[in-house]
């Protein structure tokens, strides 16, 4: 496979010749799900990785899919006459799709990736060659306007991001178009902005390849485009921005180009100014862990005023790690062993001189909010998850709402019902009457686990909605002794734990006329 490319693109001009395209991709099942049944899991995977010998190997037959994978997925030449007998071959030489190379064979100008919708959806995301397969990793020296294609960051974005009915999305730095192509699904107007212009025409391929509306498309750093706008407002904004904190900004797909993490912390901070009140924005970012600095407080800082705010951090490499990475990203590790040692000290002098002994990766959801006094959670969750987790964050912020709004009196006479998949787990020595302690743990959602008492375990476990949580209170201070206004006043703290963390779910208030309990 070539090394990524800023070579000419597809027209936007020529909608007929991209629709024929995207009707001979679908006729032939070049999809998500006919890829892996054409390649087999272990040679699919294998594409992830940057291997493509596996593929090569499964499409030597000439079947139309096994023509179209090669083609645009594997950049390999093609005979004129059997592309033709699949594609439109003048139509789409005319719109640029495909170019000559000399002979009698033809060539993609860009990578082209099946990619499966949320709802079975069939879409197809462009980027410039060598750059859908496997992401940047691995594959060599690039130009540093090249767009790549989907990788982890992307669809990790996509699955996080609260998918409600909207009026208006915003996504900054689109890259190939990913979040954008989400977003038109729930979104009546999405504006998409890239400091790169190629990347925007990139973007404008992908949303017409997926048949998908057309996007706002603007060119401009940040904020930029949409600052100065009548519409400076929305009710989604989405970034997986250049996050990379790097000596300087040698790769633009990647790299900040900005001091440190200073350019997450600029997205994120400008946000509040740019979202309607209940509207939702969710970023990827790295950020530094600085000596004589706690990383939480560092990101609490960067949440604007009236935005609550939910902060994970998923991963943190020490400088060496994350130096390393980055350096394998872009082939550094390939060129010449004196040119990869002095980009490594570049790296280490930057991190020395600010005084950075770490850094984190992790997700930032905000949601801007009237209330007097926003939530601001940062936590560190490094374990599996379920993706996708769109409404797990909604949910949060929901229960945030909830439990500002109730307090203990109001949560006592409030009823609640048991998430989905919670189970128990009780630790102690064998054969002990009493656990050591008990754990709940979900297996939806975030998936964690949390301690509780035997008082806590037994509450969530006949949790069903019917009983307020003061009644289910009383009758388990009967059943084990107890006064019932002590468990009145030390339980409800434990409750809120269980709320707050989703193992518990406030239940549908009771219809009107309906007798109250607790």
């Amino acid at each position: 496979m070539s090394s990524p490319v800023a070579a000419p693109l597809p027209t936007t001009d020529r909608p007929e010749g991209t629709r024929f395209l995207r009707e001979a991709l679908l006729e032939a099942e070049f999809t998500a799900d006919g890829l892996l049944e054409l390649l087999g899991a272990p040679a699919y995977t294998a594409l992830a990785r940057s291997e493509t010998v596996p593929a090569l190997r499964a499409t030597r037959g000439e079947r139309p899919l096994e023509t179209l994978v090669r083609l645009f997925l594997l950049q390999q030449p093609v005979a004129r006459d059997r592309l033709a007998a699949v594609l439109d071959v003048a139509a789409c030489l005319e719109s640029g799709w495909l170019r000559e190379t000399g002979g009698d064979e033809l060539a993609a100008t860009v990578d082209v990736r099946p990619y499966g919708g949320p709802d079975g959806e069939d879409w197809f995301i462009v980027s410039d060659l060598g750059c859908a397969v496997g992401g940047a990793g691995g594959i060599g020296s690039h130009d540093e306007g090249v767009v790549l294609g989907v990788g982890g960051a992307s669809t990790t974005l996509a699955g996080i991001t609260v998918r409600t009915p909207v009026g208006s999305a915003l996504d900054i730095g689109t890259g190939s178009g990913i979040q954008a192509l989400h977003a038109s699904r729930h979104a009546t107007r999405v504006i998409a902005t890239d400091l790169n212009s190629r990347a925007l025409h990139i973007t404008a391929l992908t949303l017409a390849l997926s048949g998908a509306p057309a996007a706002d498309l603007r060119e401009g750093s940040l904020y930029e485009p949409v600052s100065d706008a009548d519409d400076t407002r929305y009710d989604l904004i989405v970034s997986n921005p250049p996050f990379v904190i790097s000596p300087g900004a040698r790769l633009t797909y990647r790299d900040g180009g900005m001091s440190g993490d200073d350019l997450c912390r600029s997205i994120v901070q400008g946000a509040g100014e740019h979202l309607n009140e209940g509207g939702h924005a969710q970023f990827l970012a790295n950020w530094q862990h600085v000596e004589g600095e706690e990383w939480t407080e560092r990101l609490r800082s960067w949440v604007p005023r009236g935005c609550d705010a939910w902060i994970v951090q998923r991963e943190v490499q020490d400088i060496t790690q994350y130096a390393e990475l980055w350096l394998r990203d872009a082939g550094d590790h390939r060129t010449d062993p004196a040119e990869y040692a002095a980009r490594y000290d570049a790296w280490l002098d930057e991190f020395e001189a600010r005084k950075v002994k770490a850094v984190g990766f992790g997700w930032i959801s905000l949601r801007k909010t009237a209330h007097d006094e926003p939530s601001i959670v940062v936590e560190e969750w490094p374990h599996p998850v379920e993706q996708p987790l769109g409404d797990t964050v909604r949910a949060h912020f929901e229960r945030v709402d909830w439990l500002r709004t109730h307090d203990d009196a109001a949560l006592l006479q409030s009823s609640f019902v048991l998430a989905g998949e919670v189970v128990q787990e009780q630790v102690g020595l064998p054969g002990a009457e009493d656990p050591e302690h008990v754990v709940l743990r979900q297996g939806r959602g975030m998936r964690r686990a949390t301690k509780v008492d035997t008082v806590g375990a037994g509450f969530a476990g006949v949790c069903d909605g019917s009983l307020s949580a003061g009644a289910i209170l009383d009758a388990i201070a009967q059943l084990v002794g107890e006064e019932p206004v002590l468990l009145r006043d030390q339980v409800p703290a434990q409750i809120r734990t269980l709320v707050e963390l989703g193992f518990l779910e406030p239940a549908a208030p009771a219809a009107p006329g309906a007798d109250p309990v607790g």
